[in-house]
């Protein structure tokens, strides 16, 4: 039987079936999982965006896998021109976990620059909303910003972000 060859699997197809076989292969691994992360850091684009998806799931099953690399995750997703697959998946990641206290301000500054760019698509701004929203009960002193946000981009946007919105505006008061 031939060994498992990560990077040959990430690459054979883009597909949840594909995504679900990477992220069994992990399983409880961390050893397995650093070696899906340091792909998702560093290898070329088409990797580290297929990547993105089982590591979203590895990470949502066995949030204790990123603690150790958690600066680099937030390091990577400050980078310019990330392809919107790796920052989705990312942001996916973040709404699940319970931010660092070390590392909640560039969360915060990371999610309000999403959430400001008009060429930002959808679903990163609607995770963006959903870790500020998180943010916000923790540093209150965010909401104002976090509705004027809103407010301002509520009336150009897609069905998806408005519900998102909406719901965060009722959490607000």
């Amino acid at each position: 039987m031939n060994p498992f060859n990560l990077k040959e699997e990430i690459l054979r197809e883009h597909s949840k079936a594909q995504c679900n076989k990477i992220t069994e292969w992990v399983g409880d691994s961390q050893t397995r999982f650093d070696e899906l992360f340091d792909l998702f850091l560093h290898s070329e684009y088409r990797v580290t965006q297929r990547a993105a998806w089982p590591l979203s799931y590895c990470v949502n099953t066995h949030p204790y896998f990123i603690e150790k690399r958690f600066a680099e995750l937030l390091g990577n997703l400050s980078k310019a021109g990330l392809h919107n697959a790796i920052k989705r998946n990312t942001l996916r990641i973040l709404q699940n976990l319970d931010i660092p206290e070390k590392h909640q301000g560039e969360v915060m500054h990371i999610c309000f620059q999403y959430v400001e760019l008009p060429t930002e698509a959808v679903a990163i701004k609607a995770f963006a909303l959903t870790i500020l929203g998180k943010l916000a009960k923790l540093y209150p002193e965010i909401v104002p910003e976090i509705r004027l946000l809103i407010e301002e981009q509520l009336p150009h946007q897609t069905a998806a972000f408005k519900n998102r919105a909406n719901r965060l505006l009722k959490v607000f008061g």
